[in-house]
């Protein structure tokens, strides 16, 4: 038979002598936070002469990603990207585009007369290689998008998709959290000369450009 025993029936020597031990008992189980953080330098691109309106949802502006513990089955880091994401984006679709609107909404667009068109990005997938669990001695960060232009109105332009990889050599880095953020940060940098140089290349938004004599002949 098990006795339950609540903590206010315990002696005074025994409810000091449990509650600190209690607390660390909880902060060793919980899992340990990675805010990526970085600066991402505008590319040097011949803007179009286009005004966009960028839409970010909140699981984008607030995207996190759990990295499970492989032996427990608990969590064991938490990697928030979202802030990290905008902040490339906002520098990155400004340099694209000669004017950038951001958006509090998709149905926000319609009260905007000079729109020529509407992005949203979004998340697809996101993984994290640890040296400790890939054997490598690399932190590998890779990330799959979904890019979505639209008309003002919602109507259809393009969807694609891209990948960016980011990878930090492991003796570089005296903790997990600098490989991860380091690695992070090459990720977003190769997504944002990924986008700049392949945006007009993609069919249906060469087919669209080309219809709002956006690409100089």
């Amino acid at each position: 038979m098990i006795t339950r025993v609540s903590l206010s029936q315990l002696p005074q020597a025994a409810r000091t002598l449990f509650l600190p031990v209690a607390i660390i008992l909880l902060v060793s189980c919980s899992a340990a936070t990675i805010d990526i953080s970085g600066t991402y330098p505008a590319p040097l691109v011949q803007k179009l002469p286009l005004t966009v309106g960028v839409y970010y949802d909140d699981a984008f502006t607030n995207y996190s990603f759990i990295e499970i513990n492989d032996n427990t089955g608990d969590d064991q880091y938490i990697i928030n990207s979202g802030a990290s994401q905008v902040e490339l984006f906002n520098t990155m679709l400004p340099a694209v585009f000669e004017q950038v609107v951001h958006l509090d909404s998709i149905d926000s667009a319609a009260n905007f007369n000079n729109l020529d068109a509407v992005f949203v990005p979004a998340i697809e997938e996101f993984q994290v290689g640890l040296p400790q669990k890939t054997r490598l001695n690399v932190y590998e960060i890779w990330v799959k998008y979904n890019m979505r232009l639209a008309k003002a109105n919602g109507d259809y332009i393009a969807d694609w998709v891209m990948t960016a990889y980011g990878k930090s050599p492991e003796e570089t880095f005296q903790s997990v959290d600098a490989g991860v953020n380091d690695a992070a940060n090459v990720a977003l940098r190769d997504l944002a000369a990924s986008f700049t140089l392949g945006f007009s290349n993609i069919p249906e938004v060469n087919e669209w450009l080309r219809s709002q004599n956006a690409l100089a002949d």
